[in-house]
């Protein structure tokens, strides 16, 4: 059996965002993945190790339920839902291709980096250890990750989360047009 994938719209999606968000705040909770990450190390033991991962994690647990449940639901809109291609205007398809990708739009990330085969290639090792390296620490040096500053922190009113998502953008358009180039090229 197969599903059509259709997103919900803006306007169901937006209030249901929105409703979440109140209800953190209201509780005293704050949403980010960044701090998943802290969370998956102190369950580990690395508290024992490193001061910062001691903390009481178990009062994060329900950030990491919404972490299996967000890798769930990515597997189940991805080999279910129809989910992997990417609706992409034919103008960006023939940028793409002119780049180097063969394909682009059949898959939710382009092949030609983020394969198994391309993981050990120069291309691969900057893109996926290079690149998590540089998102952790820009991360962890900005307070939090784009969804816990764009989402949380902009509707709690954060100035702070207001700088990091105008670095955040503008450091993603750099690196769109200045360094994805010259990568592609290796």
């Amino acid at each position: 059996m197969e599903f059509i994938y259709e997103p919900w719209p803006w306007y169901v999606a937006g209030p249901l965002i929105a409703f979440i968000m109140l209800s953190l705040l209201l509780s005293g909770k704050r949403f980010g993945l960044s701090s998943n990450l802290r969370s998956m190390c102190a369950v580990m033991g690395a508290g024992k190790h490193c001061d910062f991962f001691d903390f009481n994690w178990r009062a994060q647990s329900w950030n990491l339920v919404f972490v299996i449940g967000l890798i769930i639901g990515g597997f189940i809109a991805n080999n279910f839902m129809g989910a992997g291609n990417v609706s992409i205007s034919q103008t960006t398809i023939s940028e793409l291709q002119a780049m180097g990708f063969e394909n682009p739009g059949e898959s939710l990330v382009p092949v030609e980096l983020f394969s198994w085969h391309n993981l050990l290639t120069i291309k691969g090792l900057i893109a996926v250890i290079l690149g998590g390296f540089l998102v952790g620490f820009g991360a962890r040096y900005a307070g939090g990750c784009t969804s816990g500053h764009a989402i949380s922190g902009l509707s709690d009113l954060q100035k702070p989360s207001l700088i990091a998502v105008v670095g955040f953008f503008i450091g993603g358009l750099l690196v769109t047009y200045l360094v994805t180039p010259y990568l592609l090229a290796l």
